[in-house]
C-alpha cells in the first residue's frame, strides 16, 4: 500500500486534491468549538491546501508519507522553510504548518503532546477495510480526552482508493473512542462519489 500511494503521487495521479479548502472544512470547523491556537492533526495531509485554511487561527502537524507531496506544498507556498529530523522522520515547516514526512503508524504520543485536534479528509478513505481500524485506534492513542476534530469519509461504487467507507463504519470504528455526530452527507458527484462529515470528540476523563 505504501509503494502504491508512493507511486500515485510520482505519476501525478493526484485526482483527490482539490484546489481550494474543502467546504464541508469550511462550513462546519467553526462549530467544532476548537480554540485558536490549538495544534491540530492533518493524517495523510498530502498537499491540501485546507492546511493553509487551518493554518489561519491554528498551528498544524501533517503527517505524509510521499515525500513529493511535501516538497510540492512548501513549493506552492509562502515564506521560509526550516528542515530538521526527528523520532525518524524529517520534518519541514513553512509558517504555522510543520509536514512530517514517514509513516502515520510510527507517529507515537511522545511526538502528539501538544495535538489537542485533528482533520483528517483523506485518511481513512485512503486506507484498506483491513488496515481502517488500526488507524482508528491509534488516532485515538493521539488524541487527547475532549479533543475533537472533523472526519469526511466517502462512498463511492467499488474500487480505490480512495475507499467507500459506509456510515455503519464510521461509527463501528470510532464510537468506542470517540463521540460521532452526523453532520451532513454532501450532494452525489458526476463521478459518483459521495462525502459524507462527521464531527469526533475524543472519549475518556477530562484532566
Amino acid at each position: 500500500m505504501a509503494n502504491e500511494w508512493r507511486e500515485r503521487w510520482r505519476e501525478g495521479r493526484i485526482g483527490f486534491h482539490r484546489d481550494r479548502p474543502h467546504p464541508l472544512l469550511v462550513r462546519y470547523w467553526p462549530g467544532l468549538g476548537v480554540r485558536a491556537g490549538t495544534k491540530v492533526l492533518v493524517p495523510l495531509c498530502g498537499k491540501s491546501l485546507d492546511m493553509r485554511w487551518l493554518a489561519h487561527d491554528h498551528p498544524v502537524l501533517g503527517i505524509e508519507l510521499a515525500g513529493q507531496a511535501i516538497e510540492a506544498f512548501v513549493a506552492e507556498g509562502v515564506g521560509e522553510v526550516t528542515r530538521y529530523r526527528q523520532a525518524g522522520f524529517d520534518i519541514c515547516r513553512q509558517g504555522s504548518v510543520e509536514l512530517w514526512s514517514g509513516d502515520f503508524f510510527h507517529f507515537h504520543i511522545e511526538q502528539a503532546a501538544e495535538i489537542g485536534a485533528f482533520y483528517d479528509r483523506a485518511a481513512l478513505i485512503a486506507l484498506p477495510a483491513a488496515t481502517r481500524q488500526r488507524y482508528a485506534f491509534h488516532l485515538a492513542q493521539l488524541i487527547p480526552p475532549g479533543a475533537r476534530g472533523l472526519l469526511i469519509s466517502l462512498t463511492r461504487d467499488p474500487g480505490g482508493p480512495p475507499f467507500s467507507v459506509s456510515a455503519e463504519e464510521v461509527l463501528e470504528l470510532f464510537e468506542p473512542n470517540f463521540r460521532v455526530t452526523h453532520l451532513e452527507d454532501g450532494e452525489p458527484e458526476p463521478n459518483g462519489f459521495r462525502e459524507t462529515a462527521w464531527a469526533l470528540e475524543r472519549r475518556g476523563p477530562l484532566t
